[in-house]
C-alpha cells in the first residue's frame, strides 16, 4: 500500500514539475521575444550598396576631407549626393575591372604596390613627427624682427614690364636701355625692328619676390628700367609706383608660425631618413649610367646632409617670401 501511494506521489509530483518547467520556459521565451521586438537596431552608416558592396557615409566624409575644397553648409548636401553617385561609378568600373582581372595586370599591381608603399611610409612620418614642438612666441617675433622687408618695411611695387625672347637682346638694344628710354620707346623701337614682345602690368609686393630683386626695386626711381633674366626670357622691367603696406606681428604670426614649424618637420624627416639609413644594410648592386656608385663604406644621407639640406629649403623659402602675407 505504502509503495502504491508512493508511486502516485511521485508520478503527481513529476507531471506538477514538468507543468511547471513548461509555464518558465514559456515565460522565458515570451520575456525574450519581448526584448527583442522592443530593441532599436543600430543606424545604418551604409548610403547604398553596389553589386553587394557598401558604400558608407564614412566613405562620403573621407572623400569630402581630402578633396581640400571648402564646401558651404547650403552645398554641402548636393555635394555629397553628387560625390556618392561618383562614388557608385568608381565601385562599377572597380567591379568590372576585378572580373575582367584588370587588378592582376602587372603594371596595375606595381602601381598599387607604388601607391601603398607611398601611403605607409607618409602615416610612418606623420606618426613620427606628430609630436613636432610648435615655435614659441620668441621664435616668432625673432623671425619677424629678422625679416622686415617681409613684414614691418613691406612694399607694394606698381611695374610694367615688356617680355621678349632671350635671344632677341641684342647689343643695339642694351645700348638703347642704357640711355634711359622709356618702356614707349623701348616697345616702339621694337615695332620697327619686327622683335615679338608682350606688355605686361603687374602688382607685386615684397614677400612675393627674391630678396635681391627688392632690393634692386628699392633703389630704382620711377621710369628707370632693369633686365631681369627668367630662363629663356628677358624681362624689362621699370617702376611706375611704390607703397609702404607694412604687416603686424598680430597679423603675420598664424603665418610664421606655420612656415617654421614646417620647416621644423623638414629637418626632423631627413634627420629621421638619416638615422634609418645609418641603421640600414644598403648595397648597391646595378650601378645607374651616368651616376657614380656610392661608396658602401659612406652612407647617403647624414645628419649634416640634412642640416645642408633644410639650410638650402629656408633660403629658398626666404627668397620667395611667405605666401598668403
Amino acid at each position: 500500500m505504502y509503495a502504491d501511494i508512493s508511486l502516485c506521489l511521485t508520478e503527481n509530483d513529476s507531471n506538477r514539475c514538468c507543468r511547471k518547467l513548461n509555464a518558465f520556459t514559456l515565460a522565458m521565451a515570451m520575456i525574450c521575444l519581448a526584448a527583442c521586438g522592443s530593441k532599436e537596431k543600430p543606424a545604418s552608416q551604409s548610403l547604398v550598396v553596389v553589386n553587394g558592396q557598401e558604400i558608407t557615409v564614412h566613405q562620403i566624409n573621407d572623400e569630402l576631407m581630402r578633396s581640400n575644397v571648402q564646401i558651404p553648409p547650403e552645398q554641402k548636401e548636393l555635394a555629397s549626393k553628387q560625390l556618392l553617385e561618383s562614388l557608385i561609378d568608381r565601385q562599377l568600373l572597380q567591379g568590372q575591372a576585378v572580373k575582367d582581372k584588370i587588378d592582376r595586370d602587372p603594371a596595375v599591381m606595381q602601381a598599387i604596390e607604388r601607391s601603398k608603399s607611398q601611403i605607409v611610409a607618409q602615416a610612418y612620418l606623420q606618426k613620427r613627427l606628430a609630436a613636432n614642438a610648435k615655435p614659441t612666441k620668441d621664435e616668432i617675433q625673432a623671425y619677424f624682427n629678422q625679416h622686415p622687408e617681409i613684414f614691418a618695411q613691406r612694399k607694394i611695387f606698381n611695374m610694367s614690364q615688356l617680355i621678349i625672347a632671350k635671344n632677341d637682346f641684342s647689343n643695339e638694344l642694351k645700348i638703347l636701355i642704357g640711355e634711359s628710354k622709356s618702356l614707349d620707346d623701348i616697345s616702339t623701337w621694337f615695332t620697327v625692328h619686327k622683335v615679338e614682345f608682350v606688355r605686361n602690368k603687374m602688382v607685386k609686393n615684397s614677400s612675393e619676390m627674391p630678396l635681391e630683386l627688392v632690393a634692386k626695386l628699392q633703389g630704382m626711381k620711377k621710369g628707370q628700367l632693369m633686365v631681369v633674366e627668367e630662363g629663356d626670357r628677358s624681362v624689362l622691367v621699370t617702376v611706375n609706383d611704390v607703397k609702404e603696406v607694412p604687416v603686424t606681428l598680430e597679423i603675420a604670426e598664424p603665418q610664421i608660425g606655420q612656415f617654421l614649424l614646417d620647416q621644423s618637420i623638414k629637418l626632423a624627416s631627413l634627420a629621421e631618413l638619416a638615422r634609418l639609413r645609418s641603421d640600414a644594410k644598403i648595397e648597391y648592386l646595378t650601378p645607374i649610367k651616368g651616376m657614380a656608385t656610392p661608396d658602401p663604406d659612406t652612407k647617403s644621407a647624414t645628419a649634416s646632409t640634412a642640416m645642408n639640406l633644410i639650410g638650402k629649403n629656408s633660403g629658398d623659402a626666404l627668397k620667395r617670401g611667405i605666401a598668403g602675407l
